[in-house]
């Protein structure tokens, strides 16, 4: 009894109380989001506030329990926790019936749904820090790396076969803990590329330029400019470094006089050839001098011209409304009644706000069922139109204050394993906080994620809870491993 007295008294009071303001503005969103004049109470049990109140009580409970449990049960337990998780999910892709679209929600009873994607996050969490706090491991060594990476990718393909592409995305959240734990910023600096690559790509796949694709052409060049790059500032070698320049100058010299002279230039092949010369040129000068840091370049751009051409490909294999809705985000077609129309709706709904509000319960757009789904992944809409400029800040700083605390707990861990668990839990609400907020606001697709603490649902209200209060009890025992 004395040891769960002494964790109540270290344990993070000020993230707790972030969490209740919370789960509070978030149930108080949803009686917003979900109200009709009909409605008599936001306790009332027949409508989705009355549910969400009872999901809040038991997420209560389930905090408190996790409070009591020994913090070392979570690291003994990691592997277990992690496997059991993995074959719940293989499980679900068999049994679960299918729900817009997706497989993913195991039928409780006739009213009571969960979802185990959303607790497979902490699960994977854990089995990540296990790994991370393990005798003699280095994540920086290759065999290292990838067992980390292989715990990432294995619940996200589970997930993803279920078609819940947005839940599967929000395992890349995990880059953010091991960049912290040493992972070079050459991985980081590829996922930007590849998603710029992706998006001109895409974006200007049907315009024609000399004969190609102009997208693709913009992407080859962008190519030979990040590979100077890599080149100078990651190999530190100066004198190749110009003299890659020297030769994309002098190309795009005989290119511009070739035109000038009306010779119709075949411009994909040309700067194939340029990037495999560029290529080979790098290739000799590593059998010349070993330099692994060459040979890091030659991969990279390889794997670039690869993904680049295989973008179409994979484009064209997503499910027809994820097509739309990318189209609808690029800007290539304007499709306001179908895929374009949750996000103009969303826009519509946080403009009329202004900077103060509509007033609480007082949303036009959201009363008259304007925008789907304002009480689940367009909620923040709802705060926008209601609470106006000022409102949606206060959720915003909230976040922000969460996201710091959890920070600032992350980084007084005596130990690899709560510091690993912390950066994965960090990672995981700001994935979910930046793309849910950038969805509502049209700048990132829709892609189906949560908002942590507002969406209406118990499956997500209880996956945050577990990630956030095993952190906290974590943390509140840190003091014994010293």
């Amino acid at each position: 009894m004395a040891r769960n007295v002494d964790v109540w008294k270290s344990v993070d009071k000020f993230t707790i109380f972030l969490y209740v303001v919370l789960v509070f503005f978030g149930w108080v969103s949803i009686y917003a989001a979900s109200y009709d004049y009909d409605q008599a109470s936001i306790f009332d049990f027949a409508e989705r506030s009355g549910k969400q109140l009872v999901w809040i009580a038991l997420s209560f409970v389930l905090a408190s329990v996790i409070m009591l449990v020994d913090s070392r049960m979570f690291e003994t337990y990691a592997y277990l926790i992690y496997i059991a998780f993995i074959l719940l999910l293989v499980f679900t892709l068999i049994v679960a019936d299918e729900v817009k679209g997706s497989r993913s929600w195991l039928t409780i009873t006739s009213s009571i749904r969960l979802q185990p994607a959303e607790f497979a996050k902490f699960a994977t969490a854990l089995a990540v820090a296990k790994m991370f706090n393990g005798y003699n491991f280095k994540f920086t060594d290759a065999p290292g790396f990838f067992k980390v990476v292989g715990l990432v990718i294995l619940p996200m393909l589970l997930i993803v076969m279920q078609k819940e592409t947005g839940s599967a995305l929000v395992y890349l959240s995990f880059v953010l803990m091991m960049y912290r734990e040493g992972m070079t910023g050459l991985v980081l600096f590829g996922g930007i590329c590849a998603i710029v690559y992706f998006i001109l790509g895409i974006k200007f796949s049907t315009d024609m330029w000399m004969g190609a694709p102009l997208g693709e052409s913009i992407v080859l060049m962008l190519i030979c400019v990040v590979l100077v790059g890599i080149i100078y500032f990651f190999a530190n070698n100066r004198l190749v470094a110009r003299n890659l320049s020297l030769f994309y100058v002098g190309v795009a010299a005989v290119v511009a006089i070739l035109i000038k002279c009306g010779v119709a230039v075949p411009m994909l092949y040309v700067l194939l050839g340029v990037i495999a010369l560029s290529v080979l040129y790098l290739l000799a000068i590593y059998f010349s001098h070993f330099s692994s840091k060459i040979l890091v370049a030659v991969a990279v751009t390889i794997v670039s011209v690869v993904f680049l051409f295989s973008c179409n490909f994979v484009f064209n294999k997503l499910q027809p409304h994820q097509r739309t809705r990318i189209e609808v985000l690029l800007g290539m077609k304007e499709d306001l009644r179908d895929a374009g129309y949750n996000v103009n709706q969303s826009k519509i709904a946080i403009g009329s706000g202004g900077f103060w509000g509509k007033g609480f319960l007082n949303g036009t757009q959201t009363k008259l069922k304007y925008v789907p789904e304002q009480d689940t992944d367009f909620i923040f809409c709802t705060i926008g139109e209601e609470e106006g400029f000022w409102g949606s800040c206060l959720v915003l700083v909230l976040f922000t204050m969460l996201i710091l605390r959890i920070m600032t707990i992350a980084e007084r861990q005596p130990r690899p394993f709560g510091r690993v668990y912390a950066y994965s839990v960090l990672g995981i609400f700001f994935f979910h906080l930046f793309i849910n907020v950038g969805m509502v606001i049209g700048l990132c697709p829709v892609i189906g994620i949560p908002l942590p603490f507002f969406s209406y649902g118990g499956s997500s209200l209880w996956g945050f809870t577990i990630l956030l209060f095993i952190l906290l009890r974590i943390d509140a025992s840190r003091s014994e491993h010293f």
